[in-house]
């Protein structure tokens, strides 16, 4: 453990490169949304592509984000953190150099493996190097500072797609890994768990996992074609998440231990976490759409329109945390998913020729309201419901089952709601789908807030409280616990 002040200069160095560093992976989780619309006409993608544009990142990332801890535990926090640096910028480059659709999912699917590195790892850096007294204020302002960046990220994006083009939505994480990457190698000291000396990683369970989720994401994106072919990757995704319970229940000390999940109230929180952040992806993918293919606004007005739920988050998630710390859980797990299910059909209002101020606003004030109330207590439970000494392993496992729930709804969504490939095209064609996409969100948010009354009860006292007081992400809880890591096997 080391003892480095907030004060110092070696502090204020940490800070800054954990906050450049995580706000690259930050943003692009958020921007390139915005950009999807101009990256189809450039590319002469279809909308399957679009889903790939997006998923391919999220399925690596969400797949591997635990084992990317695991790797700065056994290998050293910053010097995996600055390999996932550079390999982030290395995947931007490639993403802002596509000639075609195929090789800019590629490359974020590339880009979602150095996020997997360097995400657990900005918030380890800072836990292993501050001095135990700053520790806490060190999380929050490296927190507050991601949330801002994350407020801000749609608003650059919808600037650079309408100013130099969207290939610098990617090629803008260049010239920040440049800056990142030296920083942290000359003032950031080095850590590693001795704990993490011996032993194998889960390699396997990793790899059965990402698979099953690549496998499931590809059937219910081509699912339009009912080719042979799609119910085959079907059955054989199916098949990867059995084997991947089997290897889980089998390993002596797997990457998921399954015994995690004998506390009901964890297991009740993450499916609440499933049908949340189901809605919440498949409502970010949809909304930039919808405000450019229907409304007829610029990326930049459909970047700025959606900045209201993150700034509510960023002024209010702290407050809202505090509330929920004297009345318990159950109330705010309840009514955030209904508030958020209000303001997703506030949104069927949002058509050709819609008002900000009469339409989209509120729609967005009800849903960052939802969002405020309901996402503070989520993460103080999952790390209540579980012992102090897996407060890590349970916040890792409910950021991946978060990031996993956005990946599956892009690509069902779609699906479900009858929306054909060429539909962004056609801005009566999305806007009809888009209507009935509101309504399945608003649906599920519904299931979410029930699974939530029936199930959620308050924490026991004295039990482990979040460091992150302050949220700004909106597609995924914030990463908690001791150097919120993976586990070795």
């Amino acid at each position: 453990m080391s003892d480095v002040r907030l004060a110092s200069p070696q502090g204020k160095w940490i800070l800054l490169t954990t906050v450049l560093g995580s706000s690259m992976a930050l943003l692009d989780s958020t921007v390139v949304n915005v950009a999807l619309p101009a990256i189809g006409r450039d590319l002469d993608a279809d909308l399957a592509s679009l889903q790939w544009t997006v998923n391919a990142y999220m399925l690596t990332l969400a797949g591997l984000i635990l084992l990317g801890g695991s790797l700065g535990d056994r290998y050293g926090r910053r010097k995996v953190f600055v390999v996932g640096v550079v390999w982030f910028a290395a995947a931007s480059l490639l993403c802002g150099l596509a000639p075609n659709a195929g090789v800019l999912v590629a490359a974020r699917a590339l880009q979602g493996v150095g996020g997997a590195l360097l995400t657990p790892g900005s918030l380890a850096l800072i836990q292993a190097s501050f001095h135990p007294d700053d520790r806490g204020r060190a999380v929050g302002l490296w927190s507050g500072f991601g949330g801002i960046g994350a407020a801000v990220g749609p608003f650059v994006g919808g600037w650079l797609v309408d100013g130099p083009g969207w290939r610098w939505v990617f090629l803008l994480n260049v010239p920040l890994a440049l800056l990142c990457a030296p920083i942290a190698v000359r003032h950031v000291p080095e850590s590693a768990d001795g704990r993490a000396d011996h032993g194998h990683f889960d390699v396997l369970g990793a790899v059965l996992g990402a698979l099953a989720l690549a496998l499931v994401t590809y059937a219910l994106i081509e699912a339009r074609s009912g080719s042979l072919v799609v119910v085959v990757t079907a059955l054989a995704g199916v098949a990867a998440g059995v084997a991947f319970v089997a290897v889980e229940k089998r390993r002596p000390d797997p990457m998921m231990p399954l015994g995690i999940f004998a506390s009901r109230q964890f297991t009740a929180v993450n499916l609440v976490t499933l049908c949340v952040y189901a809605a919440f992806g498949g409502f970010f993918f949809l909304a930039a759409l919808q405000l450019q293919v229907v409304v007829g606004w610029s990326a930049l007005q459909a970047g700025t329109a959606l900045l209201p739920t993150t700034a509510l988050m960023l002024l209010f998630s702290a407050r809202s945390g505090a509330l929920a710390d004297r009345i318990g859980p159950r109330i705010p797990l309840t009514v955030g998913p209904l508030l958020c299910a209000a303001g997703m059909l506030l949104m069927l209002r949002v058509g050709p020729g819609a008002s900000y101020p009469a339409d989209v606003l509120p729609a967005l004030l009800v849903l960052g309201t939802g969002m405020v109330t309901l996402v503070a207590p989520l993460t103080a439970t999952v790390l209540g419901s579980v012992d102090a000494s897996r407060a890590g392993l349970a916040s890792g496992i409910n950021n991946a089952a978060a990031r996993a729930a956005g990946l599956i709804a892009v690509a069902a969504l779609p699906l479900v709601t009858g929306m054909g490939e060429e539909a962004y095209r056609s801005a009566s064609a999305f806007d009809a789908a888009f209507g009935r996409a509101m309504t399945v969100c608003a649906g599920v948010l519904v299931v979410g807030s029930a699974v939530a009354f029936a199930t959620v009860r308050s924490l026991p006292p004295g039990c482990r409280k979040p460091e992150c007081r302050t949220y700004g992400a909106v597609l995924a809880p914030p990463l908690e616990g001791e150097r919120a890591r993976g586990r070795l096997s």
